[in-house]
């Protein structure tokens, strides 16, 4: 079987060409510009290797309700040319195959428990911190979607008396997002989270918040694994203080094997960053059914 798969992201848009055992024959990044510009450069691609069917991976939010009249269409993002762009369709009836469409956060997910070291796991998060904070939630085998998808970067935190900062994010200031994500630090700190990476301070602020998430969502979803990508997550300096914060919060309610072996339980990615690009692959799998 040809399939392809498709990343799509809020800077640039990977497609690539595989098989259902995770093979990536090819790849190609372009910018991603306008749909009137982006949009037929994907079509071409795709059609040339004639593929059997498609999965997408897209930044949103995006209706992922299989069976929604709005099925596959990008919604309200602040991404203003493909507000309400309806990407999965109109692809569907470019290249005449079948289209699976999901957030590219649960794509990640997907990409971890199908091909990475959370496969044979049916109930994993999937976190990316960077330019944004999103999550991809697996409970009993399936992605999350429920009324959409899940935003569980912006979930609202306890904001550290320490930090004068007032918060990123333009919808709740203190949310994860808004005092966690990439930009955030850097307009926090006046540079970029590389230029930081020797001061101690920020990293612990940063890492108090990440356990903040990271208590909650275990608590609320009981996972049996959490993996944290995403650009901020590079600074490796930052796991073991997460791994070290999150017990604290837990503050010994919970007693189990994985939060005893924490070090395997909140893991980076293990796929080299082609984690998003594989679920797309398996996506494409479960659409051609």
């Amino acid at each position: 079987m040809i399939l392809g798969a498709l990343e799509a992201g809020g800077t640039k848009m990977v497609m690539a060409v595989g098989n259902e055992e995770g093979e990536i024959f090819e790849r190609k990044s372009i910018p991603t510009e306008t749909p009137e510009k982006t949009i037929p450069a994907m079509i071409d691609y795709f059609r040339e290797k004639r593929i059997e069917a498609l999965g997408i991976g897209a930044f949103g939010p995006v209706d992922v309700r299989e069976g929604s009249k709005t099925y596959g269409r990008i919604l309200d993002t602040p991404k203003i040319a493909w507000r309400q762009y309806d990407l999965g369709k109109n692809l569907q009836e470019a290249l005449q195959v079948p289209v699976k469409v999901d957030t590219d956060v649960n794509a990640s997910c997907l990409g971890e428990m199908t091909f990475g070291d959370a496969k044979g796991l049916k109930n994993v998060i999937y976190i990316t911190i960077g330019t944004g904070i999103g999550a991809g939630v697996a409970v009993n085998g399936g992605l999350i979607h429920g009324m959409l998808h899940p935003e569980a970067g912006h979930i609202l935190l306890r904001k550290s008396p320490k930090d004068s900062y007032e918060g990123k994010c333009p919808y709740h200031k203190t949310c994860f997002e808004g005092l966690a994500s990439g930009p955030a630090i850097e307009e926090r700190y006046g540079k970029k989270a590389w230029e930081l990476a020797e001061d101690k301070e920020v990293w612990e602020l940063e890492a108090d918040y990440i356990a903040q998430a990271m208590a909650n969502y275990i608590l609320a979803f009981s996972p049996e694994r959490i993996i944290l990508g995403g650009g901020v997550m590079h600074q490796t300096q930052l796991l073991p203080i997460v791994h070290e914060k999150t017990l604290d919060y837990l503050a010994g309610y919970l007693n189990t094997p994985q939060l005893t072996n924490i070090e395997s339980y909140i893991t980076l990615p293990s796929l080299e960053d082609n984690q998003g690009i594989l679920g797309a692959l398996q996506l494409a799998v479960m659409a051609k059914g």
